[in-house]
């Protein structure tokens, strides 16, 4: 493993509220497999039908970035993950993200592509998870940042049915998507309750999702959320 650069992070400036922070596997996109220290941030204005992260919406404490980057390095994993709920709907993400990347970590942000992310440290790898209509929150998606994606960026789609896989593969090739960025995923909705912030949803069989695939040849990579087979799908923090 290739040694951290050191640096004092005392004097990285600004603060977050964290809902959570965890050492585990990452479960989805092309790193999907490796260790991966997540950062979790408090906080979210969309409410997708199937979001298994509603507790992220409320809760957590502030957190200064320096002690965020201090616990990374005490991790010693070299890749980190900024998450939520949605990262960017707190300003000082933006600092967090530029500061992992300075610190030396391979730093990859989820976001919904609601948000703008051209203001992102070109070093860090953006996930973008387009909403599709299945969601709720398709109205949501700002499709200018599609011109800010790059060939070390991923696009996600989270499909809850037919109409949603049809939709996404048309925003595929309206975007050209497969030339524009390294990977595109697509995952079947799991089956989600219900709560007080979202409507749930009844969730989609990967063998549906695998087969519409497999007969227009698209090229993207199928995915699955690997930390649910690991463990309990209702587990936190991992």
């Amino acid at each position: 493993m290739t040694a951290l650069p050191i640096h004092d992070d005392s004097v990285v400036e600004g603060s977050l509220r964290i809902h959570e922070t965890f050492h585990s596997i990452q479960g989805e996109g092309s790193r999907a497999g490796l260790p991966c220290f997540f950062i979790r941030l408090t906080g979210c204005p969309l409410r997708c039908h199937w979001c298994d992260t509603s507790y992220a919406f409320r809760e957590g404490a502030a957190r200064t970035i320096g002690s965020l980057l201090q616990e990374a390095r005490r991790t010693a994993c070299p890749l980190v993950q900024v998450t939520g709920g949605e990262p960017l709907a707190q300003k000082a993400c933006l600092t967090l993200v530029r500061a992992l990347c300075d610190a030396g970590f391979e730093t990859t942000i989820e976001t919904s592509g609601a948000l703008d992310i051209s203001r992102l440290d070109a070093r860090c790898i953006r996930i973008m998870d387009l909403k599709c209509p299945g969601s709720g929150e398709d109205h949501r998606n700002l499709w200018t940042n599609v011109d800010h994606l790059t060939r070390r960026d991923e696009v996600k789609f989270v499909i809850a049915d037919r109409a949603d896989y049809e939709w996404s593969r048309e925003r595929m090739r309206e975007h050209r998507l497969a030339d524009r960025v390294g990977c595109v995923l697509m995952s079947a909705a799991w089956s989600q309750q219900g709560d007080t912030e979202i409507r749930g949803a009844a969730g989609l069989p990967a063998r549906d999702l695998a087969a519409w695939i497999l007969a227009d040849r698209l090229p993207v990579r199928m995915q699955s959320q690997l930390h649910k087979v690991i463990w309990d799908p209702q587990t936190r923090g991992v």
